[in-house]
């Protein structure tokens, strides 16, 4: 399951043909170039502007390693494969590609590895990661916080995509900017079963990093249906590195004193 849940935008524009274009990749191996295909479905309109807000899709899709830190944790992940890897004090826990393995001898780690793995990416690597496998694109009303109208894309998956196929989001941006602002999000994992609680991010601390416009910190608000409420504390992503360069393999793999671990497939 290399890609879980997350995707948006207008129903008017639902038609999916593949746009395959070549780019061209930096230089690898002795200064030699090579040329990657990638393949870019037909977005609808709106996602694809938010895209080149952020940088283009394009680009992103021809990157390969993402590095970033949370407090003591370091996160590593193999963006073409969605392998991932977390290092924090006195644990270790990743995804080899098909299944979460925890390295955690001291008892440190207090949550759930199959949940948490690539859940900090997920919200860190919007609005890309809505342009994944899987996703079907909807409507939803515009989102309103302080005086100003946030239209939005409503996202949902294919049955099947990733353990939390049930969840639902919704991608609110900046009219004129078509800079992304919003992220609500519904929970289904642990019940296996669809939501009405939406949860809500405010996206709007931004920086380049290699190209892309990505988030410096998060923040979650309290809020009642699509009423937003009060902030809380940001979550901050540090020392954050994009690369074409590919990370080994190895890095991703079960280390030999680490345990796969299970969790709540949805039915």
């Amino acid at each position: 399951m290399k890609y879980i849940a997350m995707v948006l935008v207008f129903a008017s524009v639902l038609s999916c043909k593949s746009d395959t274009k070549k780019i061209e990749s930096v230089k690898e191996g002795h200064g030699a170039k090579k040329e990657v295909n990638v393949s870019i479905p037909g977005y609808p309109e709106a996602l694809m502007k938010i895209f080149e807000n952020h940088g283009g899709i394009k680009n992103w899709k021809n990157k390969k390693t993402l590095v970033f830190q949370i407090g003591e944790e370091q996160h590593t992940i193999d963006l073409q494969s969605r392998m991932d890897r977390i290092d924090g004090p006195g644990y270790s826990l990743g995804f080899d590609g098909e299944k979460v393995w925890l390295q955690d001898v001291d008892k440190a780690y207090k949550g759930d590895p199959v949940f948490y793995h690539n859940l900090r990416f997920y919200f860190f690597a919007m609005p890309f990661i809505l342009g994944d496998k899987g996703i079907i694109y909807g409507e939803t009303e515009d989102l309103e916080y302080e005086g100003v109208r946030y239209p939005g894309i409503a996202i949902s998956f294919k049955s099947g995509t990733g353990v939390s196929y049930k969840d639902e989001y919704f991608l609110h941006y900046d009219p004129k900017t078509y800079e992304m602002a919003w992220l609500g999000y519904t929970v289904s994992y642990r019940s296996g079963e669809r939501s009405n609680k939406v949860n809500w991010i405010r996206y709007d601390d931004w920086k380049e990093t290699n190209g892309l416009k990505l988030p410096v910190a998060l923040t979650w608000y309290s809020s009642e249906g699509r009423a937003i409420k009060a902030p809380r504390k940001p979550v901050v992503y540090e020392k954050v590195e994009i690369s074409e360069q590919a990370s080994s393999p190895s890095l991703f793999k079960k280390p030999q004193n680490a345990v796969y671990v299970e969790g709540k497939v949805q039915e």
